[in-house]
């Protein structure tokens, strides 16, 4: 449904020129959503899709394992869409204090990430809603280390942004001037906490997306901040239990819709559009990720049935399998301390699991020598190569 501009435009003056700053209307939309059968349709399968996610634990030996790459999987595609070029493996050799061989910058901005993520879920663990408050914390997370460090962590723009273009005057997209972002981000956040009347979390995330995104509180991370909120925001509400939905691959993958659709939004208010286009997402992110624990919980079977047959060393074998599953790039002397088995005991794991090709030494070195599970990261590596 086409209703009418979503908002109103607002002068800023940049640098002694005078700009039109688009500051949107309060949620939910006005009118309301057109709820017809079809796009019923779409939302039932979306919610279905995330029912099956939320218990994918009851088939997984460790959800913490799943999480653990999942969490830093859409970390490093997030990340990506801002343009960086670290891969999963850049994240985890930085995470092993070893050198990625890529920009510093960018393997620290996917390393923010995750503990931004993990900062907000601890956060609401522990009965903090999820308000401006938090996220401004998660964002003074998500920049403090890095290029981002200068942009102001953890606190609403107080200049103008833009997005697009070299100066304001030429940009695509000119957020709201900073003195109306205070008010604007007040606004979402009692939309969040269904003021005034309560929405249907997947309609919410889906509205809010849109609506943090237009208002582009801060001077940088808006767009990883926005699609790491969508998980915090169903793990607040109880829709999942643990944060194993992630739309950056969907959005990466559909990149020019995506922003066709939030101009569209703000410009027509079709917002039915956008929505079914976010349930899509999700319907189509959930069952895909319920489809990788499937395939790993297979391959970790497989795995370890062949490596009962390699005789003396499997009960060691199969301990340092298991750190594997949990930290798929790794070194003999993290391995030691994961699985408390002496260095040696280790290193013969490691070679009787190398002869079996499920582990892989990726540095080339004779010392500090890396090791890889190449069939684990193959398959959770699907989306993440830089473009």
């Amino acid at each position: 449904m086409k209703r009418a501009l979503q908002g109103a435009y607002a002068s800023s003056i940049v640098a002694c020129e005078t700009i039109r700053a688009f500051v949107p209307n309060p949620l939910p939309p006005s009118p309301p959503l057109a709820l017809d059968e079809v796009f019923r349709d779409r939302l039932d399968l979306a919610h279905l899709a995330l029912g099956r996610l939320d218990g994918v634990s009851a088939i997984l030996p460790d959800t913490h394992l799943f999480q653990y790459m999942y969490v830093r999987k859409e970390a490093v595609l997030s990340s990506q869409i801002e343009g960086t070029q670290s891969t999963l493996s850049d994240l985890l050799l930085f995470e092993l204090d070893e050198a990625p061989g890529v920009h510093f910058d960018d393997v620290v901005e996917v390393s923010n990430y995750v503990a931004a993520l993990e900062h907000g879920l601890a956060r609401m663990r522990r009965g903090f809603p999820l308000s401006n408050q938090l996220i401004r914390e998660v964002h003074a997370i998500l920049l403090s280390r890095g290029s981002g460090q200068s942009k102001s962590p953890g606190e609403f723009r107080r200049s103008q942004n833009w997005i697009g273009g070299s100066r304001p005057g030429n940009a695509h997209f000119v957020p709201p001037p900073p003195q109306e972002v205070e008010g604007a981000m007040g606004r979402l956040e009692r939309f969040l906490h269904d003021e005034p009347g309560r929405t249907p979390t997947l309609l919410k995330a889906a509205l809010a997306h849109v609506q943090f995104e237009t208002i582009h509180p801060f001077l940088d991370g808006n767009g990883r901040l926005g699609r790491l909120l969508i998980p915090l925001l169903f793990c607040a509400e109880g829709v999942l239990r643990e944060p194993l939905l992630y739309l950056s691959l969907f959005f990466k993958q559909r990149r020019a819709e995506y922003y066709e659709l939030l101009d569209t939004v703000r410009v027509e208010g079709d917002w039915e559009r956008w929505v079914e286009f976010f349930a899509t997402g999700v319907e189509e992110t959930a069952n895909a990720a319920v489809s990788t624990a499937h395939l790993l919980v297979a391959m970790a079977q497989e795995d370890r049935a062949r490596i009962q047959t390699v005789g003396r060393v499997a009960g060691s074998a199969l301990q340092v399998h298991q750190a594997l599953l949990a930290r798929p790039v790794t070194t003999v002397a993290r391995l030691a301390a994961d699985t408390r088995l002496s260095i040696p005991a280790v290193t013969n794991a490691i070679a009787a699991l190398s002869e079996q090709k499920l582990v892989r030494e990726i540095t080339g070195r004779k010392r500090n020598r890396v090791f890889g599970y190449d069939r684990y990261m193959d398959l959770l590596n699907q989306g993440t190569e830089p473009e």
